[in-house]
């Protein structure tokens, strides 16, 4: 049976494909590269690993926000065709223009592209990146391609045009973004005409009950797809325009549906917690970043989650909901089983919120994957204190990749509460965390491996909260 062709909602799916206004009734689960190549044709966006890894099949999508319209990199081969419903979908066919701009130009000077496979995917990164900023520099340009793999070039030919394109092209200020990338012939003419025409696309309004919720789908386009295309979905997005997180009293609240990257970059949450981008920056990519929600890393209930991980050492709350009722559950109580949880057949994850750090706190989150990058964790652990006077006056601590769910260290907290912050008191709580845990061996690693890493990885947080107190030599 071809799911391609079957109307499974009444809905209406419109958005802008580069200049070319798109009217669509197909399955909204449909992912965006197949949506591209079978059916519009075009096919500069390629298919590499279908897993959000190679980065061959990234796309911009931009977003009315107020006045302007937000352009972010994501991975095709997990983007549903539903969630691009008023949006501007941006392909490499869309920036070509007459002759090369000149960010083609640059890798075509510099020898950056071999077989070629990989720099539509590449190119479409590096204009997301001269999009999304108005002060340019080459090491976060050369960052913002975090998702892209390339096999032939060794990159080094890469990088070299990314630098000669940063370092020559600077904006005015009297100018907007798009409209001085225009003058610089970055972009073509009609990227002018876009606010506007997303202006005009009605919402999109789910018209029935629906199997599956889905919010960044990052993880279910991975294991699912194919099932997903014979199930009636709905996409549980966030207007721009609702904020994603915000403060009530002593309290943290962060939308269900924001996103990594905005909690990557949120002002509110940095204040707490300054090493919040280098937390985040190992997890995925940019292109993952910009579509995995919070939400979604709860519901999933990987044993190692990044985002469940961090959040059970703030001791955070879930706030679920269906159509009547409200109710709230912390975290650490959540998971039952493996990718089991308490939440009821109809209720939604609407948000999730946590007390505001005290004084005297300390935070530190800690991960070892198989590569250091764009990799989901062997082992991750986080950790909160407060502490007066080396005095532990609470603490919460979590630890993934050891148990079949994301692990609350219910024992180990309790040992160390009133408990002075001491070598000989670090090495007896990593005794207890071995209580605790029941590590399996599988790919990531043996049980053995994750036993090690977790115990390695409690002395790491000592070490670095407390250096003139806690020392390698002295734990180990």
């Amino acid at each position: 049976m071809d799911h391609r062709n079957i109307q499974y909602m009444k809905n209406i799916i419109q958005f802008i494909c580069n200049d070319r206004e798109v009217t669509t009734v197909l399955h909204p689960a449909i992912t965006v590269l197949d949506f591209l190549r079978k059916d519009l044709h075009l096919t500069g966006t390629k298919e590499g690993c279908r897993e959000g890894d190679c980065g061959a099949c990234t796309v911009l999508v931009g977003e009315l926000n107020k006045n302007s319209v937000n352009y972010k990199s994501m991975n095709s081969c997990l983007l549903p065709l539903a969630s691009l419903h008023g949006k501007h979908l941006v392909t490499i066919e869309g920036i070509n223009q007459k002759e090369l701009n000149p960010l083609q130009h640059a890798f075509v000077d510099e020898g950056a592209t071999q077989c070629g496979f990989c720099t539509p995917g590449f190119l479409m990164s590096l204009t997301g990146y001269f999009l999304a900023n108005d002060v340019y520099s080459a090491e976060e340009a050369i960052n913002s391609l975090d998702g892209n793999i390339c096999r032939c070039t060794g990159y080094a030919s890469i990088k070299r045009s990314v630098e000669t394109v940063t370092n020559e092209i600077k904006l005015n200020k009297d100018y907007s973004t798009i409209e001085k990338l225009i003058e610089l012939k970055i972009l073509p003419d009609y990227f002018l005409t876009i606010q506007k025409r997303l202006t005009a696309i009605k919402p999109f309004i789910n018209q029935r009950a629906s199997d599956v919720l889905i919010s960044g789908g990052t993880d279910l386009f991975v294991q699912q797809w194919e099932k997903l295309l014979s199930s009636d979905v709905q996409f549980l997005q966030r207007d721009e325009s609702t904020p994603a997180i915000w403060i009530e009293v002593n309290n943290c609240f962060v939308d269900a549906r924001t996103t990594i990257s905005e909690i990557k970059s949120s002002a509110i949450l940095k204040k707490y917690f300054p090493q919040l981008e280098d937390y985040f920056q190992y997890f995925g990519s940019l292109p993952i970043r910009n579509r995995a929600t919070v939400g979604g890393n709860i519901i999933n209930a990987s044993p190692i989650g990044d985002m469940t991980n961090f959040l059970l050492a703030l001791d955070a709350q879930l706030h679920l909901k269906d159509k009547n009722n409200e109710r709230v559950v912390l975290l650490r109580n959540f998971y039952t089983g493996y990718k089991q949880f308490d939440k009821r057949e109809n209720e939604i994850l609407d948000s999730v919120s946590f007390s505001l750090p005290k004084n005297h706190f300390h935070f530190n989150y800690e991960k070892v994957s198989k590569r250091t990058f764009l990799d989901i964790a062997s082992v991750n652990t986080s950790i909160y204190l407060e502490e007066d006077n080396l005095q532990i006056n609470e603490l919460h601590l979590s630890a993934g990749g050891v148990a079949p769910y994301p692990l609350y260290l219910y024992k180990t907290r309790g040992f160390l509460l009133g408990e002075t912050i001491s070598p000989q008191s670090v090495k007896e709580a990593a005794d207890i965390i071995q209580t605790e845990i029941s590590p399996i061996s599988d790919a990531r690693g043996s049980a053995e491996y994750k036993r090690l890493l977790l115990r390695q990885l409690f002395f790491a947080h000592f070490i670095k909260l407390f250096p003139k107190i806690i020392s390698l030599e002295e734990v180990v």
